[in-house]
């Protein structure tokens, strides 16, 4: 079983940014990509970024130039770091893991944009 630990969020400000981290651990045999979706209640979930194990990456319209996501293969890591951030970027945001043919979604993690 592979487990996700998610970390970095909580309250900033407009404009002001975060750094989240997501650590995998567990029985990891081969990870195809890793990313980070962000869901309001009530709404569907959203795409935020996503990085290959080939390094392309995929980001949501409405984050890119902003948001940038990175990993640390030695760690089986992911990171996606937040800056420029907006009220509208409140979420809570869940890291997800493509093991194999199996998909991995950590517990979420609260980030709060007030105006």
């Amino acid at each position: 079983q592979v487990q996700l630990e998610e970390s970095g969020g909580g309250l900033v400000q407009a404009g002001g940014s975060l750094r989240l981290s997501c650590a995998a651990s567990g029985s990891i045999f081969w990870i195809n990509a890793m990313g980070w979706y962000r869901q309001v209640s009530g709404k569907q979930r959203e795409l935020v970024a996503t990085m290959s194990r080939s390094g392309s990456t995929n980001y949501g319209d409405s984050v890119k130039g902003r948001f940038t996501i990175s990993r640390d293969n030695a760690k089986n890591t992911v990171y996606l770091q937040m800056n420029s951030l907006k009220p509208e970027d409140t979420a809570v945001y869940m890291c997800n893991v493509i093991e194999s043919r199996r998909f991995y979604w950590g517990q979420g993690t609260q980030v709060t944009v007030s105006s």
